[in-house]
């Protein structure tokens, strides 16, 4: 059974910065697109940033240009770099992977952000 494990999140001040970690228990180049994706309290799952295969990026409006997302192929992971973060980013943050059709969760992570 393949695992996304998400680890980072934490509490933080509006401002501050996290990076998330997704590690996966099969190659990441396996998977045709990874993901973070976020869900705050009373609302849908949202996508925050997506990075495929061959390494093009994709972020919701909300989080371009505070935002980053990488992949290291050797280590199996795909990172979430959050800079300058504002309370409306407090969520749990989940990992994806899609393969063959297929969504692969992780467990999710919470990120607080106080003001």
């Amino acid at each position: 059974q393949v695992q996304l494990v998400e680890s980072g999140g934490g509490l933080v001040q509006a401002g501050g910065s996290l990076r998330l970690s997704c590690a996966a228990s099969r190659s990441i180049f396996s998977y045709s697109v990874m993901g973070w994706y976020r869900q705050a309290p009373e609302k849908q799952r949202e996508l925050v940033a997506a990075i495929t295969r061959g390494g093009s990026t994709n972020y919701a409006d909300t989080v371009k240009g505070r935002f980053t997302i990488s992949r290291d192929n050797a280590k199996d992971t795909v990172y979430l770099q959050m800079n300058s973060l504002k309370p409306e980013d407090t969520a749990v943050y989940y990992c994806n992977g899609f393969a063959g059709g297929r969504h692969s969760w992780g467990q999710g992570t919470q990120v607080t952000v106080s003001s």
